[in-house]
This record gives structure tokens, C-alpha cells and sequence, in this order.
């Protein structure tokens, strides 16, 4: 519990550098992400706030806290499961590479991966040179982890 609570003081910390508030609710949902171990949707993030934390937050809610928690970098996005995980970061000062997940399609278990600068420019290039323009440098890859290939 020391170590969760040490994660929420400096992700606190940051939003105020940014001149942004921690509220006790965006707390609590950053809070349940990080407990939970896993991705969650919104709904399940309603779920585990009220089993696990004995806190009831509408669903609407738990959407815009996950925007600015997204906002300020405390938690990811998965697109292809529309579900949320906590930044593997959460508690480095200093600059990322862009997110990239491998997401186990046995158990759904994700891992957050650093792939080298140079990897995503040539990717970006190759990208560029066939009429695109690169959104979002954040890749999901899905795969199977080691625990769930041993017998």
C-alpha cells in the first residue's frame, strides 16, 4: 500500500506541474487501475470502484476522469479492447517513447514495451512514403504470453 501510495503523491505532484488537480475521485480510479493489475473498460473500472474501494462513480464520470488521466499521461488506452491500463512510467520524470502494448489474447494480460526511436522513425517514414500520416505513434500488438503457451 506504501508503494500505491508513493505512485498517486508523484502522479499528483506532475498534474500540479501542469496546473492540473488529482481530485480524490480521479485518485480513486487511478488507484483501482493500478490495483487491478490489468486493462479495464469504464465499466469495469465502475465495477472494481465499487467492490474493491466501497466507491460508487457513474460511468460518465469514470469517462472523463480516464481523459484527463490519458491527458496527463497516468494511464493508456488500449484501442482494439477499449480498456484502460495504468502508465508502466507512472513514476519516471523524464521523457518516453511512444506507448507500445503486447497484449496477450489468452489471458488479456499487457505489457507495456519501449521500441528504439529509430524503429518508429523508419516505421513513420515507410508510412509517410505510402500517402499516410501517422496519428498515433502507440502500437497494440497481440500476442501470447509465455504462461499461457506452458502446458
Amino acid at each position: 500500500m506504501a508503494e500505491l501510495q508513493q505512485i498517486i503523491d508523484h502522479a499528483e505532484q506532475s498534474c500540479k506541474a501542469h496546473g492540473a488537480r488529482l481530485t480524490t475521485k480521479r485518485k480513486q480510479v487511478l488507484s483501482a487501475l493500478l490495483l487491478a493489475g490489468r486493462a479495464l473498460s469504464a465499466y469495469e473500472l465502475v465495477d472494481y470502484c465499487k467492490q474493491e474501494l466501497g466507491e460508487t462513480i457513474p460511468a460518465m464520470s469514470v469517462y472523463r476522469i480516464l481523459d484527463f488521466l490519458q491527458g496527463e499521461g497516468l494511464v493508456h488506452r488500449l484501442n482494439s479492447a477499449n480498456k484502460y491500463i495504468a502508465c508502466a512510467h507512472i513514476s519516471c520524470d523524464h521523457d518516453h517513447a511512444a506507448a507500445q502494448f503486447l497484449i496477450c489474447t489468452g489471458c488479456e494480460r499487457v505489457e507495456e514495451i519501449t521500441i528504439p526511436k529509430s524503429t518508429m522513425n523508419t516505421l513513420k517514414n515507410h508510412i509517410e512514403e505510402s500517402g499516410f500520416q501517422l496519428q498515433k505513434p502507440q502500437l497494440e500488438i497481440d500476442c501470447i504470453c509465455n504462461r499461457c503457451t506452458t502446458p
